[in-house]
């Protein structure tokens, strides 16, 4: 799918039009499904695979995906499974893998009963990830939402996902699928490559680690005949058997462990991944992931999309889309998120229609 940029140039324009929500409240038990609309049911189409009858969460013919889910990001997340069911041709053959805090105010059960009162018919699961596993071992980053200890809960997937589930796609919640999540689950991991993800080797490779990394040769050589690329870690797919084998979480505790001590990188979770994983991922189209949409980590910007068809948008950095349209401070872009959100609050009409262009087209 291509959008071009006088489409984006017309939706921005058109946003004075247009009215923000508000912010999600605190919510409590007896108002939490209150907050969101229920989703349209989307069902299979004639050429989806039969469902069992037996419980989804091993079934392999299916699409897996893992998100976290916590109160701050939950309105995203609400969206991000919506885009995924709704522009999916097999909407019913996807299981949701939800990973929670252990020390979320809003408890695990609370987290179910909203996601069923939105999607009745959903498959999924909550699983809770426990802090204490990354507590001595998360460093300070630039940005102080990069240092939730949820944001680590991707690496412990193989542990905390069933050993019967091979493949998973992990997607942050800032993102939204507009394209088939099937295309996607179907790209193949050749050799023995763990994770799939689109590549940027035209980036400054060398910014994502400190000087003390790169003059440490017993820290550097891991790169040593490697064609090491960035790759961001908010959507990848996963293969967890290989990850398993080669102990993975392991390796990638090893090397926050030695950032504890030495301090070799500034950026969160995703350094750890590069350390790993670099120079040996299997590249994919750059369309499954138009990230950068948040601004940088620092500061809240508006950004238009990368030349190309887009299949995956990502908000990562700062600005997250919901908070600026309620801000009354939207960037273009974040009309793109709009059509997807459930959140019953908000001030702004999904259906106008635009010079030919339906926000709900996407």
């Amino acid at each position: 799918m291509i959008l071009s940029r006088s489409v984006l140039a017309f939706i921005f324009l058109s946003s004075l039009l247009l009215f923000p929500a508000n912010s999600i409240r605190l919510f409590k038990a007896e108002d939490e499904s209150d907050l969101f609309m229920e989703a349209p049911l989307y069902q299979n189409g004639p050429y989806c695979p039969v469902l069992g009858k037996d419980t989804l969460i091993c079934d392999s013919s299916i699409v897996h995906i893992a998100m976290t889910i916590d109160p701050e990001y939950l309105r995203g997340t609400i969206a991000a499974i919506h885009s995924v069911v709704k522009r999916g041709s097999c909407p019913q053959s996807v299981f949701f893998h939800f990973i929670a805090s252990d020390s979320s105010s809003v408890v695990p059960t609370q987290l179910t009963r909203i996601v069923k009162s939105v999607f009745p018919s959903l498959s999924f699961k909550v699983y809770v990830f426990q802090k204490k596993l990354v507590r001595d071992l998360v460093s300070s980053s630039i940005r102080q939402a990069l240092d939730n200890p949820l944001n680590y809960a991707r690496i412990y997937l193989a542990d905390l996902l069933e050993t019967c589930i091979q493949k998973v796609i992990y997607l942050d919640s800032d993102t939204i699928v507009v394209d088939d999540i099937q295309k996607l689950w179907n790209i193949n991991l050749t050799g023995s490559r763990t994770i799939a993800a689109p590549e940027y080797c035209n980036a400054n490779f060398d910014k994502y680690f400190t000087s003390d990394f790169w003059s440490n040769p017993r820290f550097s050589k891991v790169f040593e005949g490697k064609r090491a690329c960035y790759f961001n870690t908010g959507v990848m797919v996963m293969d967890l058997g290989r990850w398993r084998q080669g102990d993975y979480t392991r390796e990638i505790e090893k090397w926050m462990r030695v950032q504890k001590d030495k301090r070799i990188y500034e950026l969160g979770s995703l350094p750890p991944f590069l350390l790993v994983f670099g120079g040996d991922i299997e590249a994919i189209d750059h369309r499954w992931n138009q990230h950068g949409l948040g601004g940088d980590n620092l500061v809240n910007s508006c950004r238009t999309l990368h030349p190309g068809p887009v299949s995956l948008l990502h908000w990562s950095g700062k600005g997250k889309p919901w908070v600026r349209l309620d801000a009354k401070r939207p960037c273009s872009v974040d009309f793109l998120w709009a059509p997807y959100d459930l959140y019953k609050f908000h001030g702004y009409s999904r259906h106008r229609q635009l010079d030919g262009f339906r926000f709900d087209s996407l």
